[in-house]
C-alpha cells in the first residue's frame, strides 16, 4: 500500500462519505414507515402524503445538477459541510411542525441539503482516491446508494417501536451535525482547475418543469386531469423544458448539454435508470403503507418485511461480475428489467388479505432485477462523456434516480388515489357525509373515523382497506406496463455483442483510469 493509499484511509475519507450519502439516501423511504403515524398526528390527506415525501425528492432532484456545478467551482468540501447543516435544519424544522404544510416546506428545505450533499459525495472519492483503490471506493459508493433505502426503512421502524415519527427527522439532525464536524477536519477539500461557470437559468428552468410536472401528476386525481389548472401545470412544465432546451443550445456551459442525449447509450441509461426507480420508489410508497395500514405490520415489522429484497439486490450485486463474464450489457439490461416487471406483476395479486409470502414472491425477483439492470444503466450513462465531464456524468445519474423517483411517488400514487376515491365512494353508498367525506381523503383518516364508529365502523374500515389494497394493486399493473416497455426500448437499442472472462479484468482497468464511475458501476465483461 502507497503513502497515498494510507494517507486516505487513516482520514477516514469514505467512511464519511459513504455515511453523508446514506444519509440522504435514506431520508425518503424512511418517512414512509412513519406515514401513518404522520398522517394520524398531523390530519394529512393522501395528497398531501405524497406532497411530504415528493417535495424531498422533488427538490432533492431539480438542484442535483446546479450543486454539482457549484462544488466544482467552489470547493467540494464546503459544500458537503453547508449541505449537511442544511439538511440537519431542515429535519429540525420537521420535528417541529404540527400541520401538513410547514412540513412538506421543511421536507423541501431537507432536499436543498440533500442536492448539495449527495454530488460532492461521489467527486470527493474521485478526486481523493489513487487509481488503484478508487474503482473500489466507487463500488462501494454503488452499494450504499441502494441499500440505503432499506437501511431508512429498518431504522425508522426500529425507532417507532419506542418513540414518535419526529424521531426519525431528530436522528437526521444529529447525524448530520456529527458527520458535518468530522468533515471539515477529515476530508480534504478540491475543485475543478479550470473553475466552470454556473448555469443558474439553466437549473432553475430545470427545477421548474420538473415542478409543475409533478403538482400536476399529484393534484390531478383530486382535481380532476382535465381540470383548468392540472392541465395548466403540465403546460407551464411543458413550456419551461422548452425554454431549458433553447437556452442550453445557446449558452457554451450550459448545465446540461441537451446534445448528450442524441448519444444512445447515454439516452438509453437515462431513460432506464428513471424508470427503474420511478417503479421502485413508488412501490416504497405504497407498500409500506399497505402493510401497516392493511395487513396491521408494526413499523419495524414492514422495515424488515423487505429485507430479503435487499438482500438479493446486494448478493446478486456481488456475483454480477460472474454472471456477467457471459452475458452482454444488453441481456443485462433487459433481463434486469424484465425481472423487476415480473415482480410488480406479482405483487398487484396482492389484496387486503394476502400472506406475507406472496409479497416475498414479488420483492424477490425486484431485488434481482435492479441488482442486474442499475449498474449496465450507469455506466451507458458516464461512459458516454469524456473524463473531464465525470462529474455531469454523475450528477445526471443521480438526477435521473430522483427525477425518477419523485415521479413515480406522484402518478403511482395518484393512480391510487383515483381508485381509492372511487371505490370508497361507491362502497360507501348513503353513508353520511362525515362519515364518507374523511374517509375518501386516506386510509388513515377512514380508520381514524371507523375507530370513533365502534363496531359499525368495522364495515367502513373493510372498505378503505379493500380500496386502497385495489389502487395499490392497479398502480403495480402500471409499473408493470411501463417496465414491459422499457424492456422492449433497452432491446431495440442496445448491441448484442458478448464479453467473455478472457480479458475483461484489463478492459476495466483500462477503464478505471479514465471513467471510474463506470468500471466500478459495469461489472466485469459487460459490453454495449
Amino acid at each position: 500500500m502507497n503513502r497515498t493509499e494510507t494517507s486516505t484511509e487513516r482520514r477516514g475519507v469514505l467512511p464519511l462519505v459513504l455515511a453523508s450519502l446514506a444519509l440522504v439516501v435514506a431520508a425518503v423511504p424512511a418517512l414512509n414507515v412513519a406515514l401513518p403515524d404522520v398522517a394520524a398526528d398531523t390530519g394529512a390527506t393522501q395528497s398531501q402524503l405524497q406532497w411530504i415525501v415528493d417535495a424531498y425528492a422533488l427538490v432533492f432532484a431539480g438542484l442535483l445538477l446546479p450543486a454539482g456545478a457549484l462544488g466544482d467551482r467552489f470547493g467540494r468540501k464546503p459544500l458537503l459541510v453547508a449541505g449537511l447543516l442544511v439538511f440537519g435544519a431542515g429535519s429540525a424544522a420537521a420535528a417541529l411542525c404540527a400541520t401538513p404544510g410547514p412540513l412538506i416546506a421543511a421536507r423541501a428545505l431537507m432536499g436543498v441539503g440533500a442536492a448539495m450533499v449527495m454530488p460532492t459525495t461521489l467527486s470527493i472519492i474521485t478526486s481523493s482516491f489513487p487509481v488503484q483503490q478508487r474503482a473500489k471506493a466507487v463500488g462501494a459508493w454503488i452499494g450504499v446508494a441502494g441499500a440505503g433505502a432499506i437501511l431508512g426503512l429498518v431504522t425508522s421502524g426500529l425507532l417507532l417501536e419506542w418513540f414518535g415519527w419526529q424521531s426519525v427527522f431528530w436522528l437526521n439532525v444529529v447525524l448530520a451535525g456529527g458527520v458535518a464536524v468530522a468533515a471539515l477536519r477529515k476530508i480534504p477539500n478540491s475543485r475543478d482547475e479550470r473553475r466552470p461557470g454556473v448555469d443558474l437559468l439553466g437549473g432553475l428552468l430545470l427545477t421548474v418543469a420538473l415542478s409543475f410536472v409533478v403538482y400536476g401528476a399529484i393534484e390531478g386525481p383530486e382535481l380532476g386531469w382535465t381540470d383548468a389548472l392540472t392541465l395548466t401545470m403540465f403546460a407551464a412544465g411543458a413550456g419551461a423544458a422548452l425554454l431549458w432546451l433553447l437556452w442550453s443550445l445557446r449558452i457554451p456551459e450550459p448545465l446540461l448539454d441537451p446534445r448528450l442525449f442524441l448519444r444512445r447509450s447515454f439516452t438509453t441509461g437515462v431513460l432506464s435508470i428513471s424508470a427503474q426507480f420511478f417503479v421502485f420508489f413508488g412501490f416504497v410508497f405504497m407498500v409500506i403503507q399497505y402493510l401497516q395500514m392493511v395487513l396491521g405490520y408494526t413499523p419495524l415489522r414492514a422495515g424488515l418485511a423487505l429485507l430479503p429484497m435487499a438482500m438479493v439486490l446486494g448478493g446478486l450485486s456481488r456475483n454480477a461480475p460472474r454472471l456477467a463474464s457471459h452475458l452482454s450489457r444488453r441481456a443485462m439490461s433487459v433481463g434486469g428489467v424484465l425481472l423487476i416487471a415480473v415482480g410488480m406483476l406479482v405483487l398487484s395479486l396482492l389484496d387486503s388479505g394476502s400472506s406475507y409470502w406472496l409479497l416475498l414472491a414479488g420483492i424477490v425477483p425486484l431485488g434481482a432485477g435492479m441488482a442486474l439492470a442499475t449498474a449496465p444503466a450507469t455506466t451507458g450513462i458516464v461512459a458516454a462523456l469524456p473524463a473531464a465531464q465525470q462529474g455531469v456524468g454523475s450528477a445526471v445519474n443521480d438526477a435521473a434516480r430522483e427525477v425518477g423517483g419523485a415521479l413515480g411517488i406522484a402518478v403511482l400514487g395518484s393512480v391510487l388515489n383515483g381508485v381509492y376515491r372511487s371505490d370508497v365512494s361507491s362502497g360507501l353508498p348513503g353513508a353520511d357525509p362525515d362519515v364518507a367525506l374523511p374517509a375518501q381523503d386516506s386510509l388513515p383518516a377512514a380508520l381514524a373515523v371507523a375507530g370513533r364508529l365502534g363496531e359499525p365502523g368495522d364495515a367502513v374500515a373493510a372498505v378503505a382497506r379493500d380500496a386502497f389494497a385495489q389502487g395499490m394493486s392497479i398502480a403495480f399493473l402500471v409499473s408493470g406496463g411501463v417496465l414491459m416497455v422499457l424492456a422492449a426500448v433497452l432491446a431495440a437499442t442496445h448491441g448484442r455483442r458478448a464479453t467473455g472472462a478472457n480479458g475483461a479484468g484489463s478492459a476495466i482497468a483500462a477503464t478505471v483510469d479514465e471513467h471510474p464511475v463506470a468500471a466500478a458501476a459495469e461489472p466485469a465483461g459487460i459490453a454495449s
